[in-house]
């Protein structure tokens, strides 16, 4: 029997869990447990949504399962991107997870258009979904798959249905009832979901486009034109050698050329504490929060060797590929920037601004008539102990500073 009084309850909990923000995972949690509770003879369930993020399609949370399932993981593509007007996949590798989402319940269901899809275990055609032979091993004795889909105008990406599985170990499987009460109170489970998996994606695309520290700026309410921070920062800007010959003679090799190099200098920078403003075709713009300046110094130098030895590693491998390889040039100054939003009332962006900035650009684009991979500014060889890491390369005017200064380099000698 269903105890209607407790259904209520699950529905007005999951309405306070949703607003209180609860995590998806503690909110499938809670519906199971309180689910039971109410005589749905529940065994194991699975919750699944697609999402924005750019490594995963989506998240799958798990409830009943055996221990060495993780309860929640981000699961991979189950479809190749094709680039507008184009017929082949752009720059995105076979779908990891096509071949398992094609044989299971839910395609079929999004292929038909239905909602729910029952199986009694064993089935009569236990070939028919791959998940029921494992159902049936384990002693499960129904199935029950739902699809809460949601209108057009609340669909963002992919992100367009809740899927969910039930299952049940009792010996005559689940009862009508139990099917009718799990159909009922499955929309607001979907509703919830819904809503703390946008607050993930929301959290997930700022970081993405914004940087990880300006995303979290943004969400905590910076949004304003004109409202920005003056901060004591080191700024990082590097771009990578020779990339307008390859644009020119290997137009196809850039974007991956570029995800290449990107993903060993974002993660040198990400490794010692660093935030990654914008990308600006082969350059990069970072800078490390100088609340201490010899530590932010010392992080930007670690992050800067890091990002050789990264470089000098991919080269290797693309070589071996036969692939078009490149070096990257990096430019390293310290001073006081304004750090927050910069544009139009419609178009903004939060970075960071002012002459320390600029002097950080100069100095980048000073390594190649310096012949030298790397250079820093006198403000920041003067900080703490730096030059015992660094050594003069000379003198240098740069365009746009009033004096010319002294730079540096890694010293080669010295360990890093």
């Amino acid at each position: 029997m269903i105890a209607e009084d407790k259904l209520t309850e699950l529905t007005a909990w999951l309405a306070g869990a949703g607003l209180a923000g609860e995590s998806e995972l503690a909110l499938v949690t809670g519906f199971c447990e309180r689910a039971v509770a109410a005589g749905v003879p529940l065994a194991r369930a699975q919750v699944f949504i697609d999402t924005l993020d750019p490594v995963h399609e989506g998240r799958l949370f798990r409830w009943g399962h055996d221990a060495s399932l993780p309860p929640e993981q981000g699961y991979g593509r189950t479809s190749q991107i094709v680039a507008s007007g184009t017929s082949e996949p752009a720059f995105v590798p076979a779908a990891p997870h096509a071949e398992a989402w094609r044989s299971s319940p839910f395609y079929r269901m999004r292929e038909t258009g239905e909602s729910l899809l029952r199986r009694r275990i064993p089935a009569v055609d236990e070939s028919e979904f791959n998940v029921l032979p494992e159902l049936g091993a384990s002693g499960h004795t129904d199935y029950v798959a739902i699809i809460n889909r949601f209108t057009a105008a609340g669909t963002i990406g992919e992100m367009d249905c809740l899927y969910s599985s039930w299952s049940t170990k009792e010996a005559h499987g689940f009862g009508p009832e139990h099917v009718a009460a799990l159909q009922r109170v499955a929309p607001f489970l979907a509703l919830a979901i819904k809503s703390a998996s946008l607050a993930r994606m929301t959290g997930t695309l700022m970081q993405t486009y914004l940087g990880r520290d300006a995303g979290r700026r943004v969400l905590s309410g910076r949004i304003m034109r004109g409202v920005a921070d003056r901060i004591d920062a080191v700024i990082w800007f590097s771009d990578l050698r020779g990339f307008t010959r390859i644009t020119d003679t290997m137009p196809a090799q850039v974007i991956p050329l570029l995800n290449d190099y990107a993903d060993v200098i974002v993660s040198a920078l990400h490794g010692h504490g660093g935030d990654v403003l914008k990308f600006m075709g082969d350059g990069t713009l970072a800078i490390f929060t100088a609340e201490n300046r010899e530590r932010a110094c010392a992080a930007a130098l670690d992050a800067a060797v890091a990002a050789r030895d990264g470089v000098t590693k991919l080269n290797r491998r693309r070589a071996t590929d036969d692939l078009p390889t490149t070096d990257m040039y990096l430019g390293l100054h310290v001073g006081e920037v304004f750090y927050g939003n910069v544009g139009s009332t419609e178009r903004l962006d939060f970075t960071v601004i002012g002459p320390a900035v600029n002097e950080a650009s100069r100095i980048a684009a000073m390594c190649r008539s310096a012949e030298q991979p790397m250079l820093v500014s006198t403000a920041f060889a003067d900080v703490g102990n730096n030059k015992g890491r660094l050594v003069s390369v000379g003198r240098y005017a740069l365009r746009g500073v009033s004096r010319a200064q002294e730079l540096f380099t890694l010293d080669p000698g010295v360990a890093v």
